[in-house]
């Protein structure tokens, strides 16, 4: 379990803010909903945001590029 943060506005957690800032949504930086998914790369490296309703087995090809890279 971790600790409640703020995922947006003036107090949004800095890992929020980063994920947003590197790979903008549908309406821009923030936010807008529950389940909003980012891949991330073994960098740190923003590679992919998703949409809340984005299901986990879409994800499931580019989670394997990833891997593949490794």
């Amino acid at each position: 379990m971790f600790e409640k943060v703020d995922v947006k506005g003036p107090n949004a957690h800095p890992l929020f803010r980063h994920l947003c800032e590197q790979k903008k949504g549908l309406f821009g930086e923030t936010i807008k909903w529950n389940f909003t998914k980012f891949l991330v790369d073994k960098h740190g490296e923003v590679i992919d945001r998703f949409a809340p309703a984005t299901s986990p087995a879409k994800l499931e090809q580019k989670i394997q590029e990833l891997i593949n890279k490794l």
